[in-house]
């Protein structure tokens, strides 16, 4: 047998037993796998990977200690704190719980107050223990699907051995350590931004989605029925906002989208900050871009929108666009009604109109009131006059000629593909209610990762936690 020595320094020792074990597995695996014999490799891999975890959970364990500070007081933030005691603690990390013994601290002139320790501040830790790139893992798991599936993955990957209401738990802690930043993070993030070379317009858009609420119900008078329950709630759908900022290339064809999102309780008008905020930003640094509002025909969203991207905050000429597509399902409508098995053909006639002719609106306005089929009702609506409104209170919105001839787009797909990514996909499950505020944690998180953003953004985030501790 080979003998190595290894020198290990005195304050690593820790880490002997761990590489022995770990030693120790690798050889019997081999002896099993010798002969050119089938083998359940499988079984190998979870070996190899526990042993590699105990390894991980070791180093940690000596690193996380050498930040531990004990000393009678201590100076943090430039206010003195005194010892209080000294224990174990519980820290997370992606191979799982190391437990490490430190000091704790209590702020002087605060009595009862919380206490505090070296390693936690010195590692910035999220909630009660968890590692900062635990944390993230485990925070981008549940934004992109339940806390469960989420634990389910870390276990088939063989990371991250925690429960479901681990996950769920980090997750919101993570989601509220960002709430109050986000402002500060996403301006950060745009000033970093790398604005494409082949980027020459931009498209601002808003719009909104139905997301299942859990609201509570008032208590029925009188004494409770047997079996009742004790805090009755109900799921109503309410309607959430999404926003985007795409960039466009000279055709028109989205280049990247930045997606943010609020739920029915949230503030739409900070929603459209952000998407002036980063409008503005880019239009400074390269100021011939073009900017371009596209919305459908609800006159809400257009009020929003445009209170918050317009010339007078942006510097620049702001056009304004209907989504092309939502104007063709209306008209589709009205020609079913008035042309029947012929509408196929009027509609392609029509839409190659407005495609080419600027005042197409107009033209096929008037066409639609000398079909005399106004009035005309399919169940509860009227196709041809909704139409025939919808083309009159929009018609300067609908110069989708120009647009093509300045390579603007004229759809607002990005936007319908952000309401179904970031809610419908996420936040529609079939039997799942959402409250407004842990909801909020979730879409903020969600938006950073479908705007590809997510691993500067929970770095800024969590950055502010790390804190240094000094000797008093």
């Amino acid at each position: 047998m080979a003998v190595m020595v290894i020198e290990v320094p005195e304050e690593l020792k820790g880490l002997l037993p761990a590489m022995v074990e770990y030693v120790a597995v690798i050889k019997k695996a081999r002896d099993r796998a010798a002969g050119g014999r089938s083998h359940d490799y499988a079984a190998v891999e979870d070996e190899v990977a526990e042993g590699v975890a105990s390894m991980e959970q070791a180093g940690h364990r000596v690193v996380l200690q050498a930040l531990d500070l004990d000393r009678p007081a201590v100076i943090i933030g430039g206010s003195r704190h005194t010892k209080v005691g000294r224990c174990e603690g519980t820290y997370y990390t992606l191979a799982g719980p190391v437990v490490v013994e430190r000091s704790l601290y209590r702020k002087d002139g605060e009595r009862n107050g919380k206490v505090v320790d070296a390693v936690s501040l010195g590692a910035g830790v999220v909630a009660d223990g968890w590692l900062p790139r635990t944390a993230r893992a485990m925070a981008y798991g549940v934004q992109q699907g339940t806390s469960r599936e989420a634990a389910a993955s870390a276990r088939q990957s063989g990371r991250l051995p925690y429960s479901r209401s681990s996950f769920e738990r980090v997750a919101h802690a993570v989601g509220s350590v960002y709430a109050p930043v986000r402002a500060d993070v996403e301006d950060m993030l745009i000033e970093e931004y790398d604005l494409p070379a082949g980027a020459r317009s931009i498209s601002a858009s808003l719009d909104r989605v139905n997301v299942p609420i859990e609201e509570p119900l008032p208590r029925p008078v009188g004494r409770p029925k047997k079996g009742a329950p004790k805090k009755p709630v109900a799921r109503n759908f309410r309607q959430a906002y999404c926003g985007t900022v795409t960039l466009h290339d000279e055709d028109g064809e989205a280049m990247h989208t930045i997606r943010y999102g609020r739920m029915p309780q949230g503030d739409p008008e900070a929603l459209c900050a952000s998407l002036a905020g980063d409008v503005l930003a880019f239009v400074r640094e390269r100021p011939r871009l073009k900017v371009e509002l596209l919305c459908d025909g609800a006159p809400e969203m257009w009020k929003l929108l445009g209170a918050a991207v317009n010339e007078e905050v942006v510097g620049t000429e702001v056009g304004q666009l209907v989504d092309f597509w939502h104007t063709i399902e209306k008209v589709g409508r009205a020609a079913k009604v008035i042309h029947g098995d012929q509408s196929p053909a009027v509609v392609q006639r029509w839409k190659m109109s407005l495609l080419n002719r600027s005042s197409a609106a107009t033209d096929i306005v008037a066409e639609l009131a000398a079909s005399g089929k106004e009035d005309v009702k399919v169940g509860d609506e009227q196709p041809v006059h909704e139409a025939m409104t919808y083309l009159t209170n929009h018609k300067e919105r609908m110069d989708y000629a120009t647009a093509r001839r300045l390579g603007l787009p004229i759809g607002s797909g990005n936007m319908d593909a952000t309401c179904k990514s970031l809610f419908e996909v996420r936040f529609k499950r079939c039997g799942s209610r959402w409250k407004n505020e842990t909801g909020e944690h979730i879409v903020q998180l969600r938006a950073l990762a479908l705007s590809d953003r997510w691993d500067r953004a929970i770095d800024l985030t969590l950055q502010p936690l790390r804190r240094t501790v000094r000797p008093a």
